[in-house]
């Protein structure tokens, strides 16, 4: 149970869509920044971008959100699951481009402190091919996960563990967006 009172069923709205409900006013600029940085136009594919998401929520160890983009990465990603949870599991073994590695190691570094987003992190993105505006969003994305993720903690929301209920969401924003 939540800390505070949603006034909603926590089962029907688990996670971050609780306090979303609860507090409207701040939680569409919340999903309308999500859907920008995730959905929207990019040189990197959406899956992409949630797998960033993804890899910076395990590293807050928040559950919900970790399992909830995981699922969301793996939905619009070639290699699905498996890639996810070889990212998250070792990101220098993980079969993906040197540029999304690169990019992934400065959301690793904004995990911790956005302080140890060095130039040399951002040299070598940029060597791997990576643009300013990937890496900006990088940073933003890795930023934002991180309020995302203590939003939904702090609040101690609802946490589904069945697997299938976060497949059932992907499809919905693989489908429709944050905004439906």
């Amino acid at each position: 149970m939540a800390h505070i009172d949603l006034g909603i069923d926590e089962s029907q709205f688990p996670g971050i869509t609780g306090p979303m409900r609860f507090r409207p006013e701040t939680g569409k600029p919340l999903m309308e920044l999500a859907e920008v940085l995730l959905r929207g136009p990019h040189s990197l594919t959406a899956g992409e971008r949630e797998l960033i998401a993804a890899y910076v929520s395990g590293l807050n160890e928040c559950n919900f959100c970790c399992n909830s983009h995981s699922a969301f990465a793996a939905a619009q990603l070639d290699e699905g699951m498996a890639l996810v949870d070889q990212v998250r599991a070792n990101l220098d073994e993980a079969p993906v481009s040197e540029k999304l590695r690169a990019l992934l190691r400065i959301a690793g570094a904004v995990q911790e402190t956005g302080r140890k987003v060095t130039s040399e992190l951002v040299e070598a993105a940029r060597t791997e091919g990576a643009t300013d505006v990937e890496i900006h969003d990088t940073v933003l994305i890795a930023a934002a996960f991180c309020m995302y993720n203590r939003y939904v903690d702090g609040l101690a929301t609802l946490t589904p563990t069945d697997p299938e209920l976060y497949a059932q969401s992907a499809q919905r924003i693989v489908e429709h967006g944050y905004m439906s």
